[in-house]
């Protein structure tokens, strides 16, 4: 079943929210691998649902550089979120 991470994305405010989208990450990265499988991408292209990163190196060094990029930028007082959009921008930031 597909996830909005969006949606999940704004409502990370605690721990129990964080896992919820981390664990629906996960679930989005298993389902595009599935559908890679089924249909793959053109060359240079994003895989189906959108992950630009596909394997962990490349996704956490993306956000990474994601976050650093935005530390001034994405103010959030909220360390559980922030940390999700860490690792959200891994989905896509290249």
């Amino acid at each position: 079943m597909p996830h909005d991470l969006h949606q999940l994305l704004k409502e990370v405010a605690d721990e129990a929210s964080f896992l919820r989208f981390v664990q629906a990450l996960s679930e989005d990265f298993e389902e595009d691998r599935a559908e890679a499988a089924r249909r793959p991408p053109a060359p240079h292209e994003p895989s189906p649902l959108g992950w630009e990163n596909g394997t962990i190196g490349a996704f956490l060094e993306r956000g990474a550089s994601w976050g650093e990029d935005t530390q001034d930028q994405d103010r959030s007082p909220n360390p559980w979120h922030r940390c999700a959009s860490i690792l959200f921008a891994g989905k896509f930031y290249e």
